[in-house]
């Protein structure tokens, strides 16, 4: 009966712990730039996004050949789904990038779209693979994102 008593005590502070978000600096890596190469949370809500594409409401493609146009409506799309989450863009811990036929010139304009919605002070871990190919024609990036919530937050608003 004590282990039942213990484990249950365990387990309900468990779950009123808030989440621990932590961005460690490893020794002999340089910076990243615009991206964390660590990030570890601990208990909370974890919350996997799909990749999301320059659709808006309707389901249209926003932006045919427009990377900026692009990368805005695909910012739009997982602040609303994070949102539905109870989670902002705050709570990112993890960006996965897709981008068709990647060019040089591509990574200012992404970078300075995501830099209005990220923690710039600490930036999601984050991967960018350029691809041949999306799943239509026309996509130019699809971008994942995974975020933590504190257990026990108000869902955001």
């Amino acid at each position: 009966m004590r282990y039942q008593t213990l484990a249950f005590l365990l387990a309900a502070a468990a779950s009123i712990l808030p989440a621990q978000t932590e961005f460690p600096k490893a020794a002999g890596v340089a910076p990243g730039n615009g991206y964390s190469h660590v990030v570890v949370t601990s208990p909370g809500k974890l919350i996997f996004l799909a990749g999301q594409v320059a659709n808006n409401a309707s389901g249209q493609m926003v932006g045919k050949d427009d990377i900026k146009a692009q990368t805005e409506q695909v910012f739009e799309n997982i602040k609303a789904n994070l949102a539905a989450a109870g989670a902002s863009f705050q709570d990112v811990v993890k960006l996965n990038w897709y981008i068709r036929d990647l060019k040089p010139e591509y990574l200012p304009v992404i970078r300075e779209v995501r830099d209005r919605y990220i923690n710039k002070e600490h930036p999601p871990a984050s991967t960018l693979v350029g691809v041949a190919a999306l799943f239509r024609e026309g996509y130019m990036l699809e971008v994942e994102a995974v975020a933590t919530v504190p257990a026990g937050r108000k869902p955001a608003r």
